[in-house]
């Protein structure tokens, strides 16, 4: 019965036509603070669910501030990894919520943040272990944050370490991955052969040009990737709402950048 769960939950958050996935997240606050676009949750998630985002990603905590009961339908991700800039090793994630705790909010699914190569990656591979135990017992989809960083990475796109990382997370159980863009596709179409499980792409810092970062989800998906994690770059947006629809173009419609970002004009 808990993998009917899983089928139904992940259909709330997927797009019945394309079968990808465009999700906001906007867990930052943790990590960075009251930040410009997080300031204000509730308006936030407002915008990007008029853009047509499958779903929202936050803390547990704030649920309370960013769940909607009008306007467009939104799914609900439920993150339990915790660090912030604050921490002598803020690399070193851990786990602040549990699967029943993300059942009983009423989420659509659970995310975990996994530093592969971080000098705590083995408590944060064995939180893993469970949290994916704990979802296949209750029906939750499981999307894992696999990213690599740590001193013995020089260079987290690397594709090889990309790679590795994408796999870790389908070896443990992840339904969907998330990790970084490589930086072209034909170096991510390497990380997509490699991990059986849906991988779609992190957003990453704020990228200079709209362009930029449309073009970077257009490269991703011409490589196999199911979707886009776009937060900071959507949601500190002069027009959160515009910018998603240009995502949701690329992703669910497959229009290249250059169409998409005539939805910004």
């Amino acid at each position: 019965m808990s993998e009917i769960g899983k089928k139904i939950r992940i259909e709330r958050l997927m797009n019945r036509e394309s079968r990808n996935i465009v999700i906001i997240p906007l867990d930052h606050g943790i990590s960075d603070g009251p930040i410009e676009g997080l300031i204000n949750v509730t308006d936030t998630v407002n915008k990007v669910a008029e853009g047509g985002a499958n779903a929202v990603l936050m803390q547990k905590g704030m649920v309370k501030y960013g769940h909607r009961g009008y306007g467009h339908d939104i799914g609900l991700i439920v993150h339990i990894s915790a660090s912030s800039i604050l921490s002598p090793d803020p690399n070193a994630k851990v786990q602040v919520c549990t699967v029943e705790e993300v059942i009983k909010i009423g989420a659509d699914a659970v995310s975990m943040h996994i530093n592969v190569g971080s000098e705590t990656e083995a408590d944060q591979l064995e939180q893993f272990g469970k949290i994916s135990r704990d979802c296949t017992e209750w029906g939750m989809p499981l999307l894992a944050m696999m990213y690599p960083r740590g001193k013995k990475i020089v260079d987290p796109h690397d594709p090889v370490n990309v790679a590795h990382a994408a796999r870790i997370g389908a070896e443990i159980g992840a339904d969907v991955v998330k990790t970084v863009y490589t930086g072209d596709p034909d170096s991510f179409r390497d990380v997509i052969r490699g991990c059986p499980v849906p991988v779609i792409i992190a957003g990453g810092p704020k990228t200079s040009t709209d362009l930029e970062l449309l073009q970077m989800i257009d490269g991703a998906m011409e490589a196999g990737a199911r979707g886009a994690a776009i937060g900071r770059n959507v949601f500190q947006h002069k027009d959160p709402v515009r910018l998603t629809q240009a995502i949701c173009e690329i992703v669910h419609h497959r229009r290249p950048a250059e169409e998409a970002l005539e939805q910004l004009k």
